[in-house]
């Protein structure tokens, strides 16, 4: 272990001890944005303010993150509030169409508002759209209910109910009347080389060092005395499927890379510590991706035109 991972270790472990709290990790993102140009350490966590381009490039005003405390102006703030409420406490607020142990926002950090964390900020303004994976155009109810389905390992919602709409009421609000098809240019996830090859046994020695004192030595994630999900698990059988991104290893990597371990900065804000190389980030991820979690009953629909990603557990 080098110096750089033993200081990391030993803050990760002091943050843990000291009991912070988050909402971590994973991208099987309902919002996806095309990958920077360069690879540079992200640092936009600390940015509030985006350009944002129209479908032809046309600069159009600057998009800003909004406050919270904004909500309550709104016509419709019960419902956006609620929408908020459900992404933040999924598992509890809807324990019938959630499996595992995982929140909406488990996957979407800083209740989507984060570069490389899976934002919420695009969400609405990209769908419809065609996903590869199910190989047909679908609307944005569907990619929820594919993160209920996968991510949370369980049952999708009703695309009229009051908890699909309030959720999708906080996404348009976030989204600050952003036309439809222009994108605030803030990123996804980290653009990952594909070509890294992972290293399993590296990848243990590293969650041991950067992820276990937050998820668990045995990837079983930790709960607060009410039960409530402080950290996810991210394998076993209260974690994500294997239908879910974040069970393929170059997908949890490029989310990996620039938003965890949480609780390990080197600068900037929350989980923006860039703490892992690319290499790490894949090598941790080809380690925890392919420990044990529950099957998904649907994969033999995925990628109909069989062009399935390396990277795919089926």
């Amino acid at each position: 272990m080098n110096k750089h991972i033993r200081i990391a270790a030993a803050l990760a472990a002091a943050l843990a001890a000291g009991g912070w709290m988050v909402a971590s990790a994973a991208p099987d993102s309902a919002s996806q944005t095309n990958a920077p140009a360069a690879a540079q350490p992200a640092q936009s966590g600390m940015q509030k303010t985006f350009a944002v381009v129209d479908k032809d490039g046309k600069r159009l005003p600057d998009y800003t993150i909004p406050s919270d405390t904004q909500i309550a102006r709104e016509p419709n703030a019960d419902q956006i509030n609620y929408g908020k409420r459900l992404l933040n406490e999924t598992r509890r607020l809807l324990p019938q169409n959630t499996g595992a142990s995982m929140n909406c926002n488990s996957c979407h950090v800083q209740e989507g508002k984060k570069p490389m964390g899976a934002p919420y900020i695009n969400t609405v303004n990209s769908f419809p759209q065609f996903n590869p994976r199910a190989n047909r155009v679908v609307s944005l109810e569907d990619r929820i209910n594919g993160c209920f389905m996968r991510s949370m390992n369980g049952k999708p919602l009703a695309k009229d109910s009051d908890e699909m709409k309030a959720m999708i009421a906080y996404m348009k609000w976030l989204a600050q009347d952003v036309p439809h098809g222009a994108k605030v240019q803030i990123e996804n996830a980290w653009p990952i080389d594909t070509k890294l090859v992972g290293d399993p046994v590296r990848g243990k020695n590293l969650y041991a060092a950067q992820c276990a004192s937050c998820h668990g030595a045995n990837g079983e994630g930790k709960k607060d005395r009410a039960g409530d999900i402080v950290f996810p698990p991210l394998w076993g059988d209260e974690s994500f499927n294997i239908g879910a991104g974040l069970a393929r290893t170059y997908k949890a990597a490029a989310f990996i890379r620039n938003s965890m371990p949480m609780g390990v900065n080197t600068h900037g804000s929350w989980g923006e510590g860039g703490v892992l190389s690319d290499q790490d980030a894949v090598d941790v991820a080809e380690y925890f991706t392919h420990m044990p979690r529950p099957d998904f009953a649907g994969k033999e629909k995925d990628f109909p035109n069989g062009k399935k990603p390396k990277d795919a557990r089926y």
